[in-house]
């Protein structure tokens, strides 16, 4: 009976690790944070190697951080271009 339990209880941990593990693949995968540096972060976290982990997840948020401020720099090129072009249209109505 006590190697049943045990069988049983290990397996509970593998699923339950399993299922971690697909839910760190999934928020890495919805963050942005693919290939390279998705599987390096998963490696270290299987390992246990949580410190160098969120150094890499930290990384990657300032990527996005960067990619964010030049998306936002873009918009603001085209809503200049957009005031800019309605002011010409309104004053050729004008004339």
């Amino acid at each position: 009976m006590y190697i049943i339990e045990t069988v049983r209880n290990k397996y509970k941990i593998n699923a339950r690790k399993a299922m971690e593990l697909e839910r760190l693949k999934q928020n890495l995968s919805d963050a942005g944070c693919v290939g390279e540096t998705a599987q390096r972060i998963i490696q270290m976290c299987e390992a246990g190697n949580l410190p160098d982990a969120l150094r890499l997840m930290k990384k990657d948020r300032c990527r996005l951080m960067d990619e964010l401020h030049e998306s936002g720099r873009k918009v603001d090129c085209l809503d200049f271009l957009i005031r800019n072009t309605e002011k010409e249209m309104k004053q050729a109505k004008q004339s």
